[in-house]
């Protein structure tokens, strides 16, 4: 008798200012916690933003704010792994909503079976991707350039948060702004550095997702529509909300 395989519900959500994607996970691991929603992966891009994870350190900044303001460049502290990390246009950033008990409840094999997603995808393209010992993330060039940022959280429930960030086409230059993780004497390099030419998105998104669920071993299943009850308290009151996912959906996509 075959055992079905588990089902992620996969929302491509376009491109969304991080803050909003932060309380948008926030909002999704308390309901996947309460059994209202299932295991979701979100796949996006952000504007250009700093992020500040639960160990970084200010200095790894390296310009004012008041410049960061004037480039545009918003700068968010949150409540993932890691150090200091750059998002912006151009970079495939994954989200999974996860309850990990049912994916082993081993984190640092979670972690694995992010990096091996994202080394499959980058095979697909003729890079070969690789890890670094005792770092986290996708490199390339023997180590010395990274291509893929991981940071996730793990909530007091088991349910995942944050996730990976993909750099396809991404202007490395936002990476000058900051020391990328806390490490000086490596570079960040995108799949649009290596190959001479930019993959779409799309493309990208595609290939990462089939070797998602091959890694995990998952049947997913894509609702860019998805409709989902989720609770959430509004001035102390319980307000159902049916329309995909909780706040204003974004506007753009691309």
């Amino acid at each position: 008798m075959t055992t079905a395989q588990p089902l992620i519900r996969l929302v491509r959500v376009g491109t969304l200012p991080y803050a909003t994607a932060l309380q948008w996970q926030r909002d999704l691991v308390a309901a996947r916690s309460a059994g209202r929603i299932p295991d979701t992966l979100l796949l996006l891009e952000h504007p250009p933003t700093i992020t500040l994870g639960a160990r970084a350190d200010p200095a790894h900044v390296l310009l004012s704010p008041d410049e960061l303001q004037r480039r545009g460049v918003a700068v968010v502290a949150s409540d993932r792994g890691g150090d200091v990390t750059y998002h912006g246009p151009g970079q495939l950033v994954g989200y999974p909503i996860l309850k990990l008990s049912h994916y082993g409840a081993d984190l640092g094999r979670y972690l694995r079976g992010l990096e091996e997603t994202i080394i499959r995808t980058l095979a697909d393209y003729g890079v070969p991707g690789e890890r670094a010992p005792g770092l986290t993330g996708v490199w390339v060039a023997g180590g010395r350039a990274k291509i893929c940022a991981i940071g996730v959280r793990l909530s007091a429930s088991g349910v995942t948060s944050h996730g990976f960030a993909l750099n396809v086409s991404t202007d490395l230059s936002g990476f000058a702004q900051i020391v990328p993780c806390g490490i000086a004497d490596r570079a960040v390099t995108s799949l649009e550095r290596l190959l001479g030419y930019a993959p779409s998105l799309d493309a990208v998104s595609t290939t990462l997702v089939g070797h998602f669920a091959a890694v995990f071993g998952v049947e997913i299943r894509t609702e860019d529509g998805v409709q989902w009850e989720l609770e959430r308290p509004v001035d102390g009151k319980a307000v159902g909300q049916a329309s995909g996912l909780p706040h204003d959906p974004p506007r753009e996509r691309r």
